[in-house]
């Protein structure tokens, strides 16, 4: 007897064409956990008979879905849901910004399996250089090019992850004891760099669009020591999810531009982002030291940094970079060129960016008072509040077995008192998204309800 489909086909409420639909439909019904692992689906002609679609936009859709490791077909039984092996756990942890998990063993074993084809044992049997391979420095530029920075291989160096890429930009453009101008709030890892190398970060006020141009400039006209560069990061910013648009960007490199000093620019979340926006490395590339990985977008494991510097910055980033002893993994970006050959990277891509909407509606749904709205695919929220009920929540929630960050991880400036919080959503499952949210909305319930301060800032 045939087994029946537990799925009812539809097709997701949107623009594009109809394989495009179903894919977003599917891969929802599967990631949201409502098709459990082993689920068999319906045959292409069903699909498409009860959709009006046609058998070709199933059997497209079916194989996309397939790359991203979602479904598995077997000759002669059917297609059925692959599910993903999820440590669980008392504790929920939203402390941990990274992508959802979009990968499966499966998926890896195929693209191991592949890769070994291809390799070449010169990349394993000698030092590779401080910079990476030729060939993977090129690879690299390519991926780079395609999403709209231009990337000169003979100025990009590969490093192991983002956190290395950003150690060596600090050290590259500035001095121990140097002024790092950044966010008021920032990343937590430009923190603890600044801590190990010595440097001294002063925070610069912000907006719902992210570092106030205004601000930055009354800063470099009356510091009395100047700094040696600016931190930033325009797109998704973490914590607070702000993104730049054209004026302000254009604004900041023209402040950078009048008080000559460089800029990095992390942009880690650079491919989430619902405009095209340019990257500030491409209005002014002679300035800025451009940070970026496929750790945030693509795959956390995938311990993939780029540092795009200017020429003149060249010969310094690699003699820091040789000095740190730690190379890119070859192996890793094998993976890469076999990802970007197949398909495989684009469907990552693509599934990551719809399940970050997904969990941002759960966020929505519960913590649509408190929370400002990040303008991408984020997987981080941002809850502004004064630190010490910031600090409350954090110590409330880990009783509930639920982890927060730290406010204080992300203060320029320790004595601050406006905070916030940042929660996570990318590595819980949804069931433990939702249950940790509902506390974190309970919690907020009995603090009051929240109110507009000045500034625009709310809590």
């Amino acid at each position: 007897m045939r087994i029946v489909s537990p799925w009812k086909p539809r097709l997701e409420d949107m623009d594009g064409p109809a394989s495009e639909r179903l894919i977003e439909a599917l891969a929802a019904d599967i990631l949201s956990e409502q098709l459990e692992d082993g689920a068999r689906l319906p045959a292409h002609r069903d699909v498409a008979w009860k959709l009006k679609i046609s058998v070709g936009s199933v059997t497209k859709a079916y194989r996309a879905l397939q790359r991203r490791g979602l479904i598995a077909s077997s000759k002669g039984s059917g297609t059925f849901v692959i599910g993903r092996r999820r440590p669980q756990g008392p504790v929920i942890d939203l402390s941990v910004n990274a992508p959802p998990a979009m990968l499966n063993e499966r998926v890896l074993s195929s693209t191991l399996a592949m890769a070994a084809r291809k390799v070449e044992s010169f990349y394993f049997l000698n030092y590779p250089p401080p910079a990476g391979h030729e060939r993977h420095r090129m690879l690299m530029a390519g991926w780079l090019g395609g999403t709209g920075v231009d990337a000169d291989p003979d100025r990009l160096l590969l490093t192991s992850g983002a956190q290395q890429a950003l150690a060596v930009a600090f050290a590259t453009t500035s001095r121990p004891g140097g002024v790092i101008l950044t966010e008021r709030l920032t990343y937590p890892g430009a923190l603890t760099l600044a801590q190990v190398g010595n440097y001294r970060l002063m925070g610069v006020a912000t907006d719902n669009e992210g570092m106030n141009p205004a601000a930055l400039d009354n800063i470099l006209a009356k510091t009395k020591e100047t700094p040696s560069v600016l931190y930033l990061t325009p797109t998704l910013h973490n914590p607070t999810g702000a993104t730049m648009g054209w004026m302000r960007r254009q604004e900041i490199v023209k402040i950078c531009k009048k008080h000559d000093i460089l800029i990095i620019e992390d942009d880690v979340y650079g491919l989430l982002k619902n405009e095209d926006l340019p990257s500030l490395v491409n209005l002014a590339p002679e300035r800025t030291v451009y940070v970026t990985s496929l750790s945030k977008c693509l795959c956390p494991g995938l311990r993939i940094g780029m540092l795009l510097v200017p020429p003149q910055l060249v010969q310094k980033a690699l003699f820091t970079l040789h000095a740190t002893g730690l190379s890119v993994s070859a192996l890793s970006c094998a993976v890469v060129e076999q990802w970007l050959y197949d398909g495989t990277a684009e469907n990552m891509l693509s599934s990551i960016g719809g399940e970050a909407l997904r969990r941002l509606a759960i966020a929505r749904r519960y913590l649509s008072r408190w929370m400002t709205e990040p303008s991408g695919k984020s997987f981080h929220i941002w809850l502004p509040m004064p630190r010490s009920q910031a600090d409350r929540l954090v110590e409330g929630m880990a009783q509930e077995g639920v982890l927060l960050t730290a406010p204080a991880s992300m203060l320029a400036r320790e004595t601050d008192t406006e905070a916030g919080l940042r929660l996570c959503l990318g590595v819980p499952s949804p069931d433990e998204l939702n249950r940790a949210l509902a506390l974190v909305e309970q919690k907020l319930e009995c603090a009051g309800k929240p109110v507009i301060i000045p500034g625009g800032s709310r809590y």
